[in-house]
């Protein structure tokens, strides 16, 4: 059994170690098996955001994007950031960090987005039934 802020790290780990692999290997083998881990650590993290939610479902919007495509939008949008930077021209590290800053973006919108106050309403049940 892992402790909790190891368990808790893990799918960031993941994709922080996949992310440097992809920078710093120049392999093909390497790079793929990183992009494979990568895309492991964000399926994680989406199943563990996706299970604490706690807004109710049928609260939450409906787009037309699928959702299993949706939950990655911000690690895919970081992945082709990070592959666009390896390229050799003027516009890529530029395109590279417009990709990287628009996932980090959406990717904080959603966690706030995702810390509802449910004690709050438990509260005030309790309260209701004294």
């Amino acid at each position: 059994m892992l402790s909790k802020p190891l368990y808790e790290a893990l799918p960031l780990s993941y994709v922080v170690i996949a992310s440097l692999v992809i920078l710093l290997f120049d392999q093909a083998f390497a790079q793929c098996l990183a992009v494979i881990v990568y895309l492991w650590g964000s399926r994680i993290y989406s199943l563990r955001s996706t299970n604490r939610r706690t807004d109710a479902k049928k609260r939450r919007k409906k787009g037309w994007i699928p959702n299993s495509i949706y939950e990655h939008i911000p690690a895919l949008c970081f992945l082709g950031g990070i592959l666009l930077s390896q390229h050799n021209s003027k516009v890529a590290p530029v395109l590279a960090l417009c990709l990287c800053s628009f996932a980090l973006y959406i990717l904080f919108l959603r966690v706030g987005y995702r810390k509802h106050k449910v004690f709050i309403a438990n509260a005030y049940k309790q309260t209701l039934q004294r």
